[in-house]
């Protein structure tokens, strides 16, 4: 993992001041850099080392209309790509952002390979519940960690001052109310300043701040949390207090698989391969198929243990394609049995109970009857012994509601004013999975917020210097 200390000469002004050096964050340094090479550029990180929700992430970014796609042969345009976004998120108070991020997309996704450094290939095994063509772009290894140090190192490479350990405790506000700079604290307890001419807050959500989901996500108050310790809500306090508009507060991504007691995310592609998840009686209860974020608010709601069931050929095509997930394989988080039964006792199922989950989920796939959930799509087909089991858990990742951005990552006000000289993007800024919870995620919105917003801000920073 890249991590390194880099001194910010503190007390003087640089022209863009990032806070927060996550994928959002590398992203608007890169970006600012690139718009004016001679620009004087910082990062601070109040952690050790590098972290966030893109390094936990698989790294993949959606982009409709890239060269990787019409090298595979797949037309794809903005306005699809929106379609989709909206069809899943239903309406919210970020439509505008939702359409500018759909159209710069293939933009990011090639500057980021073409500028950045950043190694993304198109996948195309599976395409995730939401998007109706494979737009989803990611490292080799589908591991966000890889996509975090590819931008680390060329941010090094840039000499992009990054310093680690320094944590942003307030910003500097001028009389006229433009953002001006920022106050840092390090582990020793000093403090200093930093001017500078821009400040972009990239500091990701509030899924580690228990107050603010009790305020904006009531339903996720005591709920586990599997993303970032980082993510402690700082751009809200900030943005609050500069009067900034907040918009889209009550959405986040949870994840209804999370494998218990192992930790590792049990990618949904499990379940798009024509897997199901029962829960402790062997009873199915909901449509898988409606995504891992909305599945995960019907577990929130229930008590008890949750298991994904699939089969070997699921499991043995799926793990080709996600190391993540064949490492949870290797290390025997993935259960075998020969017949259902046999796998009903293993986990302490109703034989008989379990056995008509699996024949009527079967069924459904084949089409001899109507699925009770409303489940369509069964991927491979009807699953067929021998049998898998991962027992798993839901939890939150990140919020997906902040500060409210203009096209261009500038924070507004609740008037519609822009915030002079303060910039937000991922966790931090709003974002465009909706207003419903978790029903709004579609695969890859973080990202897309995350890198999208980053790249437009850094870029803004240097027109707006200019």
């Amino acid at each position: 993992m890249f991590a390194r200390t880099t001194e910010v000469e503190f007390g003087a002004e640089v022209d863009v001041l990032v806070i927060g050096a996550g994928g959002c964050g590398l992203t608007a340094a890169l970006a600012a850099s690139a718009a004016d090479p001679n620009a004087s550029i910082a990062v601070l990180e109040k952690a050790d080392r590098l972290q966030g929700n893109t390094l936990l992430s698989s790294g993949s970014i959606p982009a409709a209309g890239t060269r990787f796609q019409v090298l595979a042969g797949i037309h794809d345009t903005a306005q699809d790509f929106l379609d989709d976004l909206a069809r899943v998120a239903g309406p919210h108070q970020a439509q505008p952002l939702a359409r500018r991020l759909a159209e710069v997309s293939a933009e990011l996704v090639e500057w980021l390979v073409d500028d950045a450094g950043v190694s993304l290939t198109l996948v195309e095994t599976y395409k995730h519940i939401g998007h109706r063509r494979h737009r989803l772009h990611s490292p080799p290894s589908r591991r966000g960690e890889d996509l975090l140090n590819d931008l680390a190192r060329t941010v090094e490479a840039r000499q992009i001052p990054v310093a680690m350990g320094n944590r942003v405790v307030d910003l500097v506000v001028s009389n006229q109310g433009a953002v001006c700079g920022a106050i840092t604290r390090s582990k020793d307890g000093s403090g200093t300043t930093v001017g500078a001419r821009a400040v972009i807050l990239a500091t990701n959500g509030f899924g580690n701040n228990r107050t603010l989901l009790a305020r904006y996500c009531p339903e996720l108050a005591q709920a586990p949390y599997g993303g970032s310790m980082g993510s402690e809500g700082e751009a809200i306090r900030w943005g609050e207090e500069l009067g900034a508009d907040l918009v889209n507060m009550a959405a986040y991504q949870a994840h209804a698989s999370l494998a218990d007691p192992h930790g590792s995310l049990v990618t949904w592609t499990v379940i798009e391969k024509g897997g199901v998840v029962v829960d402790s009686d062997g009873r199915r209860f909901g449509d898988e198929s409606m995504g891992y974020s909305a599945f995960a608010a019907l577990e929130l709601r229930r008590d008890g243990s949750f298991y994904v069931i699939a089969d070997t050929r699921v499991r043995d095509a799926t793990a080709a394609g996600q190391s993540e997930y064949a490492g949870l394989v290797g290390s025997n988080g993935v259960l075998v049995s020969d017949s259902a039964a046999a796998l009903a006792r293993r986990l302490g199922m109703d034989e008989q109970v379990f056995a008509r989950t699996l024949d009527a989920a079967a069924g459904a796939a084949q089409g001899r009857m109507a699925d009770p959930h409303g489940r369509l799509d069964w991927g491979l087909g009807p699953l067929h012994a021998p049998y898998t089991a991962t027992r798993i858990g839901p939890a939150l990742f990140h919020t997906q509601g902040g500060l409210r951005v203009d096209d261009d990552a500038r924070v507004l006000r609740s008037d519609g004013r822009p915030i002079p000289g303060l910039y937000a993007g991922g966790g931090a800024a709003c974002g465009i999975s909706g207003v419903r919870g978790g029903a709004g995620y579609m695969s890859g919105n973080g990202l897309l917020a995350a890198l999208g917003l980053g790249y437009l801000a850094g870029r803004a920073a240097i027109q707006d210097i200019r």
